[in-house]
């Protein structure tokens, strides 16, 4: 072969005769000249691919519109702080503390909530002024009254890891950015004598009130205090330290708005005013560290993490970080909008949980005790009844060398409170939603094999949870269900911990116990009690022999009936764990299937008191709301996939935009975006514990999974396009593969996975009986 290619080479270079010397060298510089040239092209594909910014496919804007609720700001993966700007509005829609609407600031906060239904947290507020102002935010209707400013999107940016507007009162430029447990600002301020900045501890988002504040002046550019507030989180406690990076000319505290001598003051709203001369450009920084644990903490928070004052440098880094994360799952598509959706969507998966620990290790727990120098990263902001359908099972895929953090925080959590966590913020449980959805994320990750945590104490952990006699659970444990007037809520109580007991069965059948594992199927099927077979609907149920009167499939009563945020309709499917027995329950395929289909095509009036939460419609289908995130993929279940790639296209493509108001529903934490990263390479895992992902209908043409171990899982998508959405075939590692599911096994262990599409539906692939993705673990 090399003598064939230097014969090739020789004639190409217009060489005739006898190979003599001069010729030979001419010959090897060429070859030598196409060897470097490889090597080189090589290399610099190499670091081309390691360079690739995915980042700028990332537009924070999308959801901070319409019901989306997200975090705008200056934020790391999965970092303590959220730095962002705070709408003088209030209201549902305000939870975060922006919307697009918007065009007010009163200044730029710490923590910030991402895409939930109540508004918290908004710490540490900090405004640039220049000019005199009061030390209060202010009224929209009389600009004088306070600080605020009005602003336009037009002097507006955001990007991951940075943040920048113009505030049109004091044509004062803002910059934010942030590590993991420090805000870094810098204002670029006008000429001015009367230039200076507010902190502001009075201030915060939604529920949040303060209880207690401090302010102490350290010396001429450094402050510390703390803020103590009540809201979602009753009992919230933040530390804090600020460094400036020029010296103040004055400096003044205030309760509320009336003014106190001296360099320290505790109240219940504390400020701070802080003045300088200002020349034309002249820009002035502050690093803000914050801790749960102490004012000497947040110091030490800055020393190892912003120990200098460029800020470019720090933008740099989060940007680097932000990269690092996004290019784990990295897809090929000639829509630039879709590249845009999905790496924003992949984006906002990781603003939470959050980071709730300091630099050396240390975390205030939820018994108020400070634990030191702890082994794990603790977390914080778990929304767990959302987040246990789809983003923990997508950390399983690529974050999971974080899986062990976020475990060994909710175990701290069960050993500091006796039982695991349900909806926990900020060292507090709030016990929002139904359910022990902890259990579920749990016991998917032991059940995948992920090590990294005591499975002793989390078996303790999930089996002490299950047995309480709170929310309900001692009428499960007497009845079996939860008699509707109890409590509200009774039916997506019941079927939430039927769930979770599923996983708990799973696990105690893998340890060896079969006792448990025997208990905890009984309890796994009594999802069937809420099942009444005269209506084919999941009712509210009385007792044994009774059912609640004036039942309406349509009608939803937000907090005030048998279902949480949702109706019968929608309740009805709320059986991941045993979609098998659901069928028969509905009187077999054909009877299931019919009633699927009406889903997504009957009407009615859910009436006045619906929660806004139920949106994203389709029929009675409600894509904005958890509970029905898995009921597009049950198709796989009776064997005909084409209507889930049907409806998971349909979803894909007019349910998530990359407009403002790209997401149809409240972003619940990450699970609306979750949703959408899993769907779009073609995978969801419908059962949130037996590790078999449902393949539906991809809308990339390339996947490659970060798997971990230098592993990637690379889905290749042929034939693709807007019509040709039905998978016609699958090889598995180039073998023909005709399972409607990829179990989890697969996946992690590396390989490639190949899908023909077309636009018709497939008479094979997933159709067999055996190839349904039924409950038992693969």
């Amino acid at each position: 072969m090399t003598r064939n290619i230097l014969l090739t080479v020789y004639k190409l270079l217009g060489l005739q005769g006898v190979l003599t010397l001069p010729k030979l060298c001419i010959l090897a510089n060429c070859l030598a000249a196409v060897v470097l040239i490889s090597v080189l092209s090589a290399d610099s594909l190499a670091q081309n691919k390691s360079a690739r910014t995915y980042t700028r496919f990332v537009d924070p804007y999308i959801g901070t519109g319409f019901h989306g609720h997200v975090f705008l700001g200056a934020n790391v993966p999965f970092g303590g702080v959220q730095l962002g700007p705070v709408n003088m509005s209030q209201g549902w829609d305000w939870c975060s503390g922006y919307h697009y609407s918007d065009s007010t600031i009163i200044g730029f906060s710490h923590t910030h909530l991402s895409g939930t239904g109540i508004g918290d947290l908004g710490d540490i507020l900090i405004m640039p002024f220049t000019g005199q102002v009061l030390p209060k935010k202010g009224s929209l209707n009389d600009p004088a009254s306070g600080y605020y400013s009005l602003f336009s999107h037009h002097d507006e940016t955001a990007k991951p890891g940075y943040y920048g507007v113009k505030l049109k009162r004091y044509d004062i430029d803002v910059a934010l950015t942030a590590t993991k447990r420090v805000g870094f600002h810098n204002y670029t301020f006008p000429a001015s004598q009367n230039a200076g900045i507010v902190i502001d501890l009075k201030e915060g988002i939604g529920w949040d009130l303060a209880t207690q504040t401090h302010i102490r002046r350290v010396n001429d550019s450094t402050i510390e205090g703390y803020r103590y507030s009540r809201g979602w989180a009753q009992d919230q406690r933040l530390y804090f330290a600020a460094s400036f990076s020029k010296p103040f000319k004055s400096f003044a505290l205030y309760e509320d708005s009336v003014m106190h001598g001296g360099d320290s003051l505790t109240g219940r709203r504390v400020k701070a005013m802080i003045s300088f001369a200002t020349f034309n450009k002249e820009q002035v920084m502050v690093k803000v560290g914050i801790s749960p644990v102490s004012i000497t903490n947040a110091f030490a928070n800055i020393k190892a993490e912003v120990p200098h004052w460029n800020f470019n440098q720090v933008v740099k880094a989060a940007d680097a970080d932000w990269n690092r994360e996004l290019r784990k799952i990295e897809i090929k598509t000639k829509d630039t909008s879709r590249l845009k959706v999905f790496y924003t969507a992949l984006y906002h998966t990781m603003i939470a949980p959050s980071i709730f620990n300091d630099s050396n290790g240390d975390y205030r727990g939820t018994d108020k005790k400070t634990y030191k120098a702890a082994n794990f990263t603790n977390l914080t902001t778990f929304s767990l009844w959302d987040t246990y359908r789809a983003a923990h099972p997508l950390f399983t895929l690529y974050q999971r060398d974080k899986v062990p953090d976020m475990i060994n925080s909710m175990l701290a959590i069960y050993q500091q409170q006796g039982k695991l966590p349900v909806w926990h913020l900020m060292a507090n449980e709030t016990n929002t939603m139904p359910g022990y959805s902890a259990v579920q994320v749990i016991t998917d990750a032991y059940l995948k094999g992920i090590k990294g945590f005591d499975a002793d104490l989390a078996w303790e952990a999930v089996k002490t949870t299950a047995m309480q006699d709170e929310r309900g659970l001692s009428f499960v444990k007497q009845y079996g269900f939860i008699p509707a007037d109890s409590m509200t809520e009774s039916v997506a109580m019941g079927l939430e911990y039927a769930i979770a007991d599923w996983g708990i069965a799973q696990m105690a059948k893998r340890m060896g116990k079969a006792e448990d594992h025997k208990y905890f199927t009984q309890r796994a099927a009594n999802y069937k009690n809420y099942f009444n077979a005269e209506t084919g609907f999941m009712r509210g149920r009385i007792s044994e022999k009774a059912w609640r009167d004036s039942f309406s499939p349509f009608q939803a009563r937000h907090m005030k009936d048998d279902f949480t945020e949702g109706n019968a309709w929608q309740y009805t499917w709320l059986v991941p764990q045993d979609v098998e027995g659901l069928i028969q329950l509905q009187g077999g395929e054909g009877s299931f299937t019919k009633k699927l289909d009406s889903l997504f095509i009957v009407k009615g009036n859910m009436g006045a008191e619906a929660s806004p939460d139920i949106s994203g419609l389709i029929g009675q289908y409600a894509h904005g709301n958890e509970p029905s995130h898995h009921i597009t993929y049950l198709y796989n279940y009776v064997g005909q996939p084409w209507k889930t790639a049907d409806k998971v296209r349909f979803i894909l493509d007019s349910m998530y935009s990359d407009r403002f108001d790209g997401l149809s529903g409240n972003e619940d934490v990450g699970q609306m975006s979750a949703w959408y990263v899993l769907s779009a390479i073609g995978l969801y895992q419908a059962n949130p514990m037996n590790g078999k992902f449902l393949v539906g209908s991809p809308v990339v043409d390339e996947a490659i999974l970060q798997v971990g171990d230098k592993k990637t899982f690379t889905i290749k998508v042929q034939n693709n396009s807007s019509s040709n959405k039905y998978i016609q075939r699958i090889l598995l590692n180039d073998k023909p593969y005709s399972k409607s599911y990829v179990p989890y096994k697969h996946i992690i262990a590396g390989g490639k996975m190949t899908i023909e599409m077309g636009n018709n539906p497939s008479s094979t692939w997933g159709v067999k009986l055996q190839d349904r993705p039924f409950s038992a673990l693969d």
